[in-house]
């Protein structure tokens, strides 16, 4: 097989879809490598790593589109480079289709298939290629927030440890998976007062058992959010079901009556976000403010440390990746059935049934189709 891989064109998106060491199995099994030129570079891995690795540098993306059987990328297609899709093409990347109608109907009419690693299931029926990157974005968001507390940034001017004689930041964050674990993480470890709310009281049990009982866990119901809410100095959303449009369980009225100053991340944000008042923004412009509250709703948080983010991804998504190469995709899909769960669209149809209800399309399952 030949395996394209693009340098990403998303705002300030430095991530790059395979490593040096990446191409280097994927020659010696056999197949051909086309890397844009400066794919990598921002993720700290020039075009002759590529080129020791054996791959062939590309100088353009219209080529490494047109002469790939699959395109390997970090983020979702943009407009410009919808122009680049075509029947048969495989497609291996994050879509987070729900909220994007515009990709799913060129995607559609192209008959791409796209296999979205966001919805990608492992045997223990996880989301192994969600998890890294999640990870990071959990992470960062503590680390993103906390500057943005600064007054200079637009924040309340808290810190979030406190020092002796001065309580500590409140953050609460919501949700408790991957995203919601690893900012309580870095928040705890920063010496912040911290509130975990999750539907869940088993995770909160889990939670509390990890935490030692440092954690403030509270369950997720209306009342305790708005709370909740109204004491956070930062508050992280981080609320996820696989491949839908993310619930927006806090309302307008419950950010206007936030402390002004207050931070919100909503990391839930490529899936439309469960802040009702956020809207995706850029690296280039990150920021927004309502009633008083700073929002960060950056689409792709990882890219602002691509060399991390990258190694993290690909360690996940690189066996997968072997796997298309050597079977082709529908060989995949039939033999995986995690592969087939990341199947969105396939031969001019959609076949995630969470998108097909976000966007009120029809679906059919992979397991129809090939």
């Amino acid at each position: 097989m030949t395996i394209g891989v693009p340098r990403e064109v998303k705002d300030h998106e430095s991530r790059v879809g395979i490593t040096p060491a990446g191409v280097k199995a994927l020659v010696e099994a056999g197949h051909k490598v086309l890397v844009e030129t400066r794919a990598g570079e921002l993720s700290a891995f020039p075009d002759d790593e590529y080129q020791n690795a054996g791959a062939e540098i590309v100088g353009s993306a219209y080529d490494t589109w047109r002469l790939a059987d699959m395109v390997v990328k970090v983020k979702e297609p943009v407009e410009k480079e919808y122009g680049y899709f075509r029947d048969g093409l495989v497609l291996f990347t994050f879509l987070h289709l729900a909220p994007l109608t515009q990709l799913t109907d060129a995607l559609l009419a192209k008959k791409v298939t796209g296999i979205a690693y966001e919805t990608v299931r492992d045997r223990a029926n996880a989301l192994p290629l969600l998890t890294p990157m999640s990870e990071v974005a959990g992470r960062m968001s503590v680390q993103v927030g906390a500057s943005y507390l600064e007054k200079e940034r637009g924040g309340r001017g808290v810190l979030l440890g406190g020092v002796p004689g001065v309580p500590p930041g409140n953050v609460v964050i919501l949700g408790g998976g991957i995203v919601g674990t690893n900012a309580a993480k870095i928040a705890l470890g920063l010496g912040a007062k911290v509130v975990l709310i999750d539907l869940n009281l088993n995770r909160l049990r889990e939670l509390d058992d990890i935490f030692n009982g440092r954690l403030h866990t509270l369950a997720s119901n209306s009342y305790n959010i708005a709370r909740a809410t109204q004491e956070a100095d930062l508050l992280i959303g981080g609320v996820l079901i696989p491949g839908a449009t993310a619930p927006k369980i806090v309302t307008k009225e419950m950010v206007a009556k936030m402390r002004k100053g207050a931070v919100i991340v909503d990391v839930a944000i490529d899936q439309g976000g469960c802040i009702e008042t956020a809207h995706p923004t850029t690296h280039s412009d990150p920021s927004f403010v309502v009633d008083g509250v700073v929002h960060y709703c950056v689409t792709n948080m990882p890219a602002a440390v691509p060399n991390t983010s990258t190694l993290a991804l690909t360690n996940a998504t690189f066996p997968y990746v072997l796997k298309l190469a050597k079977l082709g995709a529908e060989a995949a899909i039939r033999e995986d059935a995690g592969i087939a769960e990341g199947v969105n669209t396939y031969g001019g149809v959609l076949t995630y049934a969470a998108v097909g209800t976000a966007q009120k399309k029809p679906t059919r399952p992979i397991g129809a189709l090939v």
